[in-house]
């Protein structure tokens, strides 16, 4: 496939916003990478690219040639992966882009269940925020986006979702490490570790809080929450996470507690996985999906236990 060489040559110029760092991750040199360029755009009549005192840009008629590119190359991935696959070896690389939720335990653990019936099969994990996350599938350059709180976004087709309630994270000890659902009006009287406003747990939670006669104030922000979770286990401090970034094993791992959010304060919001609306996925990243799929469609205490 040949053909495809120029294709990706324009990919990677795009992505890197230079010809000559384009042409040194390609292995060739940056003269030749230029050509190549120049050919294609007198073969279409047009630039593709405007050329900038310090790199380069994709010009109108670029972005609509990089979708048409990225789209080609991602069905070549898919092919690929359909031909080993009737070869009997399932292969390939599954792109993922996750909420940070999901990359302390739960991904982790179903990732490492499915490379033991696949070991040929190769992951490429990155953890972003939810916009992160959707331009990252809109870009091609990830297959699957998990992300909570979806709203129509359009082109994000729901493979599968599941409803998430907030928990309350606080170490053993805590004195409202109890039982049962937890008021927030409780938290309030604690040092506050919070995710910072890119997440969606604190959305809901600065939503919730000014329909209310109390505030939450928090000591420490970060967008971290290994971070977090690693502070609050050094004071009386809470922080917060959606369901399924606190399994049952933060208390014999980590000496956490998570306590759900009563649902009168707020109320269990979504969680979902889905892919780019018209792509069709490779044999890996779809055997993968449906993995996936299945354990979210057990609930939050399924998918917690891994």
């Amino acid at each position: 496939m040949r053909h495809l060489r120029i294709l990706t040559y324009v990919d990677e110029v795009a992505r890197a916003g230079s010809i000559r760092r384009a042409a040194e991750r390609l292995n060739i040199t940056a003269s030749a990478l230029n050509r190549r360029i120049q050919d294609l755009e007198a073969e279409l009549g047009t630039p593709i690219f405007e050329r900038l005192p310090r790199g380069v840009r994709l010009n109108a008629a670029g972005e609509l040639m990089i979708r048409h590119i990225r789209s080609q190359l991602a069905d070549v991935g898919r092919l690929r992966s359909q031909i080993e696959d009737l070869s009997g070896f399932r292969r390939g690389t599954v792109s993922i882009a996750c909420s940070h939720a999901l990359a302390h335990d739960f991904l982790p653990i179903e990732i490492a269940s499915y490379r033991r019936a696949f070991p040929l099969v190769e992951f490429d994990v990155r953890v972003a925020s939810h916009g992160e996350a959707l331009r990252a599938l809109g870009a091609y350059e990830v297959d699957l986006a998990l992300v909570f709180r979806m709203s129509n976004t359009v082109g994000f087709q729901i493979i599968a979702s599941a409803e998430q309630r907030l928990m309350a994270i606080m170490r053993d000890g805590h004195p409202l490490a109890g039982t049962g659902s937890i008021r927030l009006r409780d938290c309030a009287a604690y040092p506050l570790a919070l995710p910072d406003r890119s997440y969606g747990g604190r959305e809901l939670l600065d939503r919730a809080v000014s329909q209310s006669s109390f505030r939450l104030s928090p000591v420490i922000e970060s967008n971290s929450f290994e971070f977090l979770r690693n502070y609050v286990r050094l004071e009386d401090a809470i922080t917060f996470q959606i369901e399924i970034g606190a399994p049952a094993s933060l208390r014999e791992r980590d000496g956490l507690i998570a306590r759900p959010v009563d649902a009168r304060d707020i109320a269990p919001a979504r969680f979902a996985m889905g892919q780019l609306h018209g792509r069709s996925l490779s044999v890996a990243a779809a055997k993968f999906a449906e993995q996936l799929a299945a354990k979210l469609e057990l609930g939050p205490a399924a998918s917690a236990a891994g």
